[in-house]
């Protein structure tokens, strides 16, 4: 079924990209840089396509290697430490310290690092306090200092061999950190990513969102995962070797993707990065458009930092091959895609201004959403998730990226100009 749907739409793409790589080739503006231009949103679009295609390849394979790994799954006892740094969390803290209390690996450490909180959080996670056995809970608290701070500080009060790292704002499926120690077979896997799925799925801007999580960040990691180069442990779910942590020396406060950093840092130590999908996290997503646009910059900008830190790699092909390669997808992702994107668009709106063909924007819109579809039905088949998130792949492509784009578009003008930005905390509704 997997194998037929995709085939199926990439057949359609081949056809919607030829009439559309043909109108476009055959424009009857002729000047040089309506060329220059053709030629630069040809190679793009080429691009991405093949990105789209490789990514699904890849995390094809992983599935397979990882069905193939999963007959002999070996014995853990680890002690795990699960660090929830929070910040004015009284809204979801509760739900989240619920759902590591029921996870069924056995040897958990709970440390709920309260960031100063101005509101109850502090004395919410405190009345989950107590010792049952291998697992236990603690809540301490510091000064305001920021969320890698918090981190730090809880690395350094806790006691377990593997240390997890889950966002207040989220909770876990049951098997969640058992399904996380599993995939610590070597000593130079450094960390291990989760899932992350959206809870919040009541109006358009959630649904998307959701999409966006299972196709666009779930599936990538699981493809990057097959070389063992996931380039971002996400927040609400991602468990690290602490002898690592330690090695690289944790957390560093000086970018607002701390968690980005973070993994750059382990990947240029030389370790792997891996991902897995069966290890779910739920997380409350933006409901409104302003919020939504408010965190893309904040990630954008944060990813720029990371970068730029990290920047004497970008050309070390020869020692760092796979810390350059990381550092260059991210690049593309981050700053060329955003604006060739953008850039395409309105040369579109152009040419059909210019010389009638209208059509060009119908086949660039078709080609790009039917990538989506293909993308989002084998995402949504593989995790067996609703299906009629398939259909919000129009609308993803329609207005959702563009809105996005234009997001990361300033933050990169405004990163490159060092103007001053705050954290810009989401208000959480309390959905999980």
């Amino acid at each position: 079924m997997q194998k037929i749907a995709i085939i199926l739409l990439l057949t359609v793409l081949v056809f919607v990209a030829g009439y559309s790589f043909y109108d476009l080739v055959h424009t009857e503006i002729q000047s040089g840089f309506v060329q220059f231009s053709i030629v630069l949103i040809v190679g793009f679009t080429l691009i991405i396509i093949i990105r789209y295609i490789t990514l699904i390849y890849f995390s094809i394979l992983k599935n397979v290697q990882k069905t193939r790994d999963d007959v002999e799954p070996r014995i853990c006892t680890e002690k795990v430490t699960i660090l929830v740094p929070a910040f004015n969390e009284e809204m979801v803290i509760e739900a989240s310290i619920e759902s590591l209390l029921v996870q069924t690996y056995p040897y958990i450490e709970v440390l709920v690092i309260d960031d100063g909180s101005k509101d109850r959080t502090y004395e919410y996670a405190k009345r989950f306090e107590h010792v049952d056995g291998y697992k236990s809970v603690k809540a301490l608290t510091k000064p305001n200092g920021g969320k890698s701070r918090a981190l730090n500080f809880g690395i350094e009060n806790c006691s377990g061999e593997l240390i997890m790292v889950v966002d207040a704002d989220s909770k876990l499926e049951p098997d969640a950190v058992e399904l996380l120690v599993q995939s610590f077979t070597s000593p130079e896997i450094a960390a291990v990513a989760g899932s992350v799925s959206v809870i919040n799925r009541g109006n358009t801007w959630a649904n998307l969102q959701a999409l966006e999580y299972i196709e666009g960040l779930n599936m990538v990691r699981n493809a990057q995962a097959f070389l063992k180069l996931v380039n971002i442990i996400p927040g609400p779910i991602g468990m690290f070797r602490r002898s690592a942590l330690e090695e690289v020396g944790g957390y560093d406060h000086d970018t607002y993707a701390e968690d980005c950093d973070l993994t750059l840092k382990l990947i240029a130590e030389g370790y792997k990065i891996d991902f897995e999908p069966d290890a779910i996290a739920y997380t409350e997503a933006p409901e409104d458009l302003l919020d939504l646009i408010k965190q893309r910059y904040r990630w954008t900008r944060g990813i720029l930092q990371a970068i730029r830190k990290h920047k004497e790699y970008l050309f070390n092909w020869r020692k760092r091959t796979s810390t350059s390669f990381v550092l260059w997808y991210m690049l593309f992702e981050a700053i060329f895609w955003p604006f060739m994107d953008f850039w395409s668009s309105v040369f579109f709106i152009y040419i059909s201004a210019t010389t009638g063909l209208s059509s060009l924007i119908v086949y660039w819109w078709a080609m790009f959403t039917v990538l989506d579809m293909a993308g989002a039905l084998y995402c949504l088949l593989v995790t067996k998730e609703q299906l009629k998130l398939v259909f919000y792949a129009i609308l993803y492509r329609l207005y959702f990226i563009g809105i996005i784009n234009v997001s990361k578009i300033f933050a990169t003008i405004e990163e490159w100009f060092n103007i001053e930005m705050s954290w810009g905390k989401l208000e959480r509704k309390g959905r999980i």
